[in-house]
């Protein structure tokens, strides 16, 4: 399903590659998801700097929008290791090794990981995640969000009947966690951290094959795990 590797593209920082290869990607949506027609157009005739602005706002200002699927799962908990490495060992059983700093569970990777799956498998994949599209769109559609349109593309590929809008009620009922006052608290939370990541991030050159975020792996090391995706 290369509508997968599209849409994960359109929920990715904004990238400068994108922006000079937007014809293409263009391109790509009328043929694979033209019901993303008028989202694409009008988000890719955008500046960047308003778009990369944009995308920070809606998927950085609290966990509530963001875009790593087991954050809306385990959260915090003792699990969500396990889950990260049980997800690692499937990307690798199908042949794939991590080629980036990117945590797996991030949607967009996990999206470029099901464009190489057989039609089945990838609506398999989606059908796992269905209920986390259902809330992550109905979010953004309380946010007015355009990205909301994605989800249900999503869902709509996956052949789920669940929808963004059939959650609104439970949407509405929650807190908001990306007001000035939620944010604060949480700063006020934050761990110090001494020491800090060094590793590099993936290179931005998201339209090109020889800087996929995954790359071939002939003799993949597997972890004696009971594998599982991410349910």
């Amino acid at each position: 399903m290369q509508a997968l590797k599209v849409i994960g593209l359109l929920l990715e920082y904004p990238d400068e590659q994108v922006w000079k290869c937007r014809a293409e990607l263009i391109a790509l949506v009328a043929q694979d998801a033209p019901e993303l027609m008028p989202f694409t157009t009008d988000y890719l005739a955008g500046a960047l700097l308003d778009r990369q602005a944009e995308w920070c706002e809606v998927f950085e200002r609290g966990r509530a929008t963001s875009l790593l699927l087991f954050e809306h799962v385990h959260a915090e908990s003792r699990d969500r290791g396990q889950a990260m490495v049980d997800l690692l060992t499937q990307y690798e059983q199908a042949g794939l090794q991590l080629d980036c700093r990117e945590l797996p569970d991030y949607l967009p990777l996990y999206l470029e990981y099901l464009s190489t799956r057989i039609d089945a498998e990838a609506r398999q994949g989606l059908l796992d995640v269905a209920p986390i599209l259902a809330l992550l769109g109905a979010r953004l559609m309380q946010r007015e969000a355009p990205w909301a349109a994605l989800f249900d593309t999503l869902l709509r590929l996956a052949g789920s009947s669940l929808r963004s809008d059939k959650v609104t009620q439970q949407v509405a009922k929650e807190t908001r966690d990306d007001t000035p006052k939620a944010l604060d608290a949480v700063w006020e939370e934050e761990q110090v951290k001494f020491i800090e990541d060094s590793g590099a991030s993936c290179s931005s050159s998201p339209l090109q094959q020889h800087q996929r975020r995954f790359s071939q792996s002939p003799a993949p090391q597997y972890l004696d795990l009971s594998a599982g995706g991410p349910k």
